[in-house]
C-alpha cells in the first residue's frame, strides 16, 4: 500500500550554454512504499542479504565516494530527468528512505538531442562525478559544488553500465565502438573524403584513456585521441573482437573488460589483450562491474541474466545472488560487502558475507 510522503527538499539543475548550474531548491512529493525483507533473492553459502535503500526511482550505477557515501545514479520514477543522483550515508539505521533524501535533479537538456545518464564513475580525490550518456557521445563533470559541465565528446556510441572509468591518476577510462552504423550516429561526423569506412579500415571496440583538466578547461574530443587499445587502430590477431561493454582498473594497473557475449578480459598497461574466462551462456546488454580488494571481479548482469557473478584471478567464476530484479550498478564498501542496485525494484540491496 501506497501513501504520500512528505515534501522532499531537491536540488534541480537549470541548462546554461556550457553546461548546467544549480539555481536553488525545489520541493516535490513522492511516493512511500513498504521496507520488508529482500525476499525472492538467492544467495551462495555464507552469504546473508540486507535492504540498503528503499524508494529509489529506478536506480541504474552505484559507487562509493572519498568519504565513504554509497553514490546512486538513477533514472527517477517519473522519467522527466536525465538522471537523479542521491549521496547517502548507509552507516548508519537501515533502511534508508530515499524519498526522505535530498538529492540533485538534472533535467533533460532544451537541444533537440535528449540523452538520459547510464554510466558512473567516481573521483574519490576531488568528490567530482562523471556521468557518461547511455547510447549517446558524451562523457559529463559533476564538481562537488554540483556544477555540470561537458568533460569528453567525440564517442560514437556510449553503452550504459560500466562503461566508464577512473584510473588512480585521475584519468578517464571509455569504452566505444567502430563500425559504419556507429559513426553514422556519432556527434562528430568523418570529415568528408576521408576513407574511415574502407574495407581495410578498422571494426571493433576502442578503449581511451586520457587525462582531463579541471572545469574550465574544454571538453576532450575523444574522438581525436589516440586510442589506448588496439594501438594505432590495428585489429589484434585472433578472432575479431566484440563490443566491450563494461571496464574497471585492476590495482595492478591492468583494465578488466566484459564483452557483450560474456568474456572477461584483461588489458594490460602496454595494451595487450588476453582472455580470462567466459560467463555462463546469456544476453549482456547493460552490465556493471566492481573489483573486490582481493582482486575477483564482480558482474551484475542486468534485465536478462539476474544475476551477480564473482570470477577469480584465475577465470573460477561462481554465482553469488540469482533471482534479482534487474540488477544493475554494483559496488564494494570497505567491509568487502556487495551493494546491488536492482532497477525493477526501485532499491539498493547488500550481501553480508558470514564473519568467521
Amino acid at each position: 500500500m501506497w501513501r504520500w510522503s512528505r515534501a522532499r527538499r531537491d536540488r534541480r539543475l537549470e541548462w546554461w550554454p556550457r553546461g548546467l548550474l544549480v539555481t536553488g531548491l525545489i520541493v516535490a512529493a513522492g511516493l512511500i512504499g513498504r521496507s520488508g525483507a529482500a525476499t525472492g533473492v538467492l544467495t551462495a553459502p555464507g552469504f546473508s542479504v540486507e535492504i540498503v535503500v528503499t524508494n529509489v526511482g529506478r536506480p541504474i550505477q552505484l559507487a562509493f565516494d572519498g568519504a565513504g557515501r554509497l553514490v546512486v545514479l538513477s533514472h527517477g520514477r517519473r522519467g522527466d530527468a536525465a538522471g537523479e543522483i542521491l549521496r547517502l550515508d548507509v552507516g548508519g539505521p537501515l533502511p534508508v528512505d530515499a524519498e526522505e533524501t535530498p538529492r540533485v535533479v538534472i533535467p533533460f537538456s532544451p537541444a533537440p538531442r535528449k540523452a538520459a545518464f547510464g554510466s558512473l564513475a567516481v573521483d574519490r580525490r576531488t568528490g567530482d562525478l562523471y556521468l557518461g550518456e547511455e547510447n549517446g557521445n558524451r562523457i559529463y563533470r559533476l564538481s562537488a559544488d554540483n556544477q555540470l559541465v561537458p568533460a569528453a565528446i567525440g564517442l560514437n556510441q556510449l553503452v550504459g553500465g560500466s562503461s566508464i572509468a577512473l584510473d588512480p591518476e585521475g584519468r578517464l577510462i571509455a569504452l566505444d565502438y567502430v563500425s559504419p552504423e556507429t559513426q553514422a550516429r556519432a556527434e562528430v561526423t568523418p570529415p568528408p573524403g576521408l576513407d574511415v569506412l574502407g574495407v581495410n579500415s578498422y571494426h571493433g571496440p576502442v578503449v581511451f584513456r586520457a587525462s582531463l583538466g579541471d572545469e574550465a578547461a574544454p571538453a576532450r574530443r575523444l574522438d581525436l585521441v589516440t586510442p589506448f587499445f588496439p594501438r594505432r587502430l590495428i585489429a589484434p590477431p585472433g578472432e575479431p573482437l566484440t563490443r566491450l561493454i563494461a571496464v574497471a582498473v585492476h590495482p595492478s594497473g591492468d583494465l578488466v573488460a566484459v564483452d557483450s557475449l560474456g568474456h572477461v578480459l584483461r588489458l594490460s598497461p602496454t595494451a595487450e589483450l588476453r582472455r580470462i574466462t567466459r560467463l555462463p551462456a546469456g544476453h549482456y546488454q547493460r552490465t556493471s562491474i566492481d573489483l573486490t580488494p582481493d582482486g575477483a571481479l564482480l558482474v551484475s548482469t542486468g534485465l536478462h541474466v539476474r544475476r551477480l557473478f564473482r570470477v577469480s584471478a584465475t577465470g573460477v567464476t561462481t554465482t553469488l545472488a540469482s533471482e534479482l530484479g534487474d540488477p544493475n550498478g554494483v559496488a564494494v564498501d570497505a567491509e568487502n560487502r556487495v551493494y546491488i542496485a536492482e532497477t525493477a525494484l526501485h532499491r539498493v540491496i547488500r550481501l553480508v558475507p558470514a564473519r568467521s
